[in-house]
């Protein structure tokens, strides 16, 4: 049933009332025309207020206790079988942080730029980079420092940005240094800088098509990727994942990636199985990958789409008769599931729990999601619900005034993890927060009566595929 159908269906119900139905269920005010979440974060889950608190040493804090730490795996590389522990994981951070700072002469307002694959040395990257300064795009932003692997170092000639490689490059030149080196060398030298950040401070800037037209960055800042991993939080507590294996192919320099791999899951103490990201399907759904996913019991991936799809497609084909039982969730988001795909995966896995949501670099991440399997498969082409702390417009395009529930319109957003801006670019940013500071995203959407949210289209000339975005 389309959104203007339930429209003409309960307006009729409600004929003796002049107004528009009133769903309380759903979220909305009808004297504002907001919706707000249904969904509300607990004590042990509320954003962090701190002012002068970063996001390296709010997910830090959360990493198991030294005792379990020693033992308890973070990071698995799934081509070559490589484990790291949270222990090991901490000591080389701060030992990066160390080398950046004291070796390098890394300083807080420089910009770091990083060009790399999946790799279990990313969030190493990351992490201490977000503890001293902020990371961007090269000349764009008048990068400091790029840091690239040995592959990608071609791409980086012509910007003459000084540049460190990953990781050690076969018979390198002995002036060349590596990250590999760096955290080695470091370990043991300096004590940590005592940087002092806020959570206001820009942590990252994430370049993307936006809502629409040519690459932007997006400024991010600590308080968002707080506010972000304060979700993703909630999201394993609620769904009982805390001991998960989960699996990453999904690219790191995304925000889906970012946001949940890089950091957010360090702060439940799961473990992440790292692959190679790879654009064409064909690659992802590999037999190492399906191999991978039976030899270490992965019970949990985040995937888009185009997965989900391939899961149902090629697992069908000669070759792919690896055992799933391991599994027992998918998550997908960056671009709509239709109803057909989500209702054939669910026919072909009906042990595993298919969820999706919704979110954008310009919110810094996820801002809906379905809570519970029951939701996600009673509204399987839904984006799911708004999660804590964001609340939402349906906007007509024509009048600009707000909708109710089953009336499509483009959707906004307002939340704590809103970006600051694109950078250094005025008018895409007023075109894209208004004074109110609500997002607008670009897609048409619509609310249901219990709050769940439907992506349809798209106001501006923007298209998804295979996860990446194409203006």
């Amino acid at each position: 049933m389309s959104a203007a159908e339930a429209w003409n269906i309960t307006t009729k119900e409600d004929s003796n009332n002049p107004g528009p139905p009133h769903y309380p269920k759903s979220g909305f005010d009808p004297q504002t025309g907001i919706y707000h979440s249904i969904n509300k974060f607990g004590d042990q889950h509320k954003i962090p207020t701190r002012p002068d608190l970063d996001i390296a040493t709010y997910v830090l804090s959360h990493f198991p206790h030294p005792h379990q730490a020693e033992s308890k795996i973070a990071l698995i590389d799934s081509t070559t079988n490589q484990q790291v522990a949270y222990a090991w994981l901490q000591r080389s951070i701060h030992s990066l942080a160390k080398g950046l700072y004291h070796t390098l002469g890394v300083r807080k307002g420089d910009v770091v730029f990083v060009l790399s694959p999946n790799s279990l040395l990313y969030p190493k990257i990351c992490l201490a980079m977000f503890s001293i300064v902020r990371n961007s795009q090269a000349s764009d932003s008048s990068a400091k420092l790029a840091i690239l692997a040995p592959e990608e170092l071609h791409k980086l000639v012509p910007t003459r940005v000084p540049t460190i490689l990953t990781s050690r490059k076969p018979n390198k030149d002995s002036s060349s240094l590596s990250i590999e080196e760096l955290i080695e060398s470091s370990d043991h030298l300096y004590q940590l800088p005592q940087v002092k950040l806020a959570q206001s401070d820009t942590t990252a800037i994430l370049y993307s098509s936006g809502t629409t037209g040519t690459s932007k960055g997006v400024v991010l800042t600590h308080a968002h990727f707080i506010a972000d991993v304060a979700f993703l939080r909630w999201t394993v507590d609620i769904s009982s994942t805390q001991n998960d294996v989960f699996l990453c192919f999904l690219p790191l320099f995304h925000i889906y990636g970012l946001s949940f791999f890089a950091l957010g899951l360090f702060c439940v103490g799961t473990t992440t199985m790292v692959m190679k990201n790879n654009r064409k399907i064909e690659s992802v759904l590999s037999h190492a990958m399906l191999q991978a996913i039976k030899t270490h019991k992965v019970n949990n991936i985040p995937a888009v789409p185009l997965v989900i799809l391939g899961l149902v497609k090629y697992t069908n084909e000669a070759g792919f008769e690896f055992e799933l039982s391991s599994l027992r969730r998918v998550t997908t988001g960056a671009a709509p599931l239709s109803k057909e795909v989500g209702d054939g995966f669910r026919k072909k896995f009906p042990w595993v729990e298919l969820r999706q949501g919704y979110g954008l670099r310009e919110n810094c991440g996820a801002s809906t999601f379905s809570p519970t399997h029951k939701e996600a498969k009673a509204r399987s082409w839904s984006s799911g619900m708004l999660i804590p702390s964001f609340c939402a417009k349906v906007v007509d395009t024509e009048t600009g005034n707000p909708l109710p529930p089953y009336r499509e319109g483009e959707l906004w957003l307002k939340s704590p993890s809103i970006m600051k801006g694109y950078l250094e670019n005025v008018e895409a940013t007023a075109a894209t927060i208004n004074s109110d500071g609500w997002l607008k995203t670009g897609d048409i959407c619509y609310f249901d009566e219990d709050g769940f949210l439907f992506i349809v289209d798209r106001v501006k000339e923007l298209i998804k595929h295979n996860g990446y975005q194409v203006p």
